[in-house]
């Protein structure tokens, strides 16, 4: 049988030797070699990325944190016996729901009560309601901010603070109504709109108009 003849390469004008066919070969080896394992890398990614949306497919998601509503009405009527006013409860149209209803401890221990309500749109309301509260927790309520104008609401006089312009960082007090009634101090504060809020001040304009002063007892 008559022996191939050397490969002859059109770079070199001439047949490669023995040392440039071994070198050539183990370099398409290498090529061969690189490209198999580039290849079963993402033949890896693609099914690690099946399986992972299978399983975010299948395995059931528990969203009752997100939809739990509190009845604040009933943790209200645990609460009084914790403070010695009688502790606001709102009296809202049906779509409005609470995410937080509890008593609460400020600043300079200032204890109050709060309700975080939600609208019908989604927007909220915070209720804090302070007993002998000072300056300082107000303060800290309001986020620093100033008292922009005042509204009367019910025959009730409530301080407006309007920071929706503000560049400074108020967190949730982008509006804020307060009054104070005997030992109560009144804070509404979120990110409802004007409408919202005066809804949920005259919802509680009986429990301010009821509160008794100063070392007065409860009734």
């Amino acid at each position: 049988m008559a022996q191939k003849p050397p490969r002859v390469v059109a770079e070199l004008g001439r047949p490669e030797t023995l040392e440039e066919t071994t070198a050539r070969k183990a370099e398409q080896s290498r090529k061969y070699r690189a490209n198999k394992t580039i290849n079963n890398l993402w033949l890896s990614l693609i099914v690690c990325v099946g399986v992972v949306i299978v399983i975010v497919l299948l395995v059931p998601r528990n969203d009752s944190s997100q939809l739990q509503s509190i009845d604040y009405r009933s943790v209200a009527a645990s609460a009084q016996a914790s403070l010695p006013v009688p502790v606001a409860v709102p009296d809202l149209p049906s779509g409005w729901s609470s995410n937080a209803a509890e008593i609460r401890s400020g600043t300079d221990g200032i204890a109050y009560w709060y309700i975080g309500l939600l609208s019908p749109t989604s927007t909220f309301v915070a209720l804090s309601q302070g007993v002998d509260a000072n300056d300082s927790w107000l303060s800290d309520q309001m986020h620093d901010t100033a008292a922009s104008s005042t509204i009367a609401i019910d025959g009730i006089q409530w301080t407006v603070y309007d920071n929706r312009t503000s560049r400074q960082d108020v967190g949730n007090v982008k509006y804020a109504l307060t009054t104070t009634s005997g030992r109560s101090t009144y804070v509404l504060y979120g990110t409802a709109t004007d409408n919202d809020f005066r809804l949920v001040a005259s919802s509680i304009t009986a429990n301010v108009a009821a509160q008794p002063s100063e070392g007065a007892p409860a009734k």
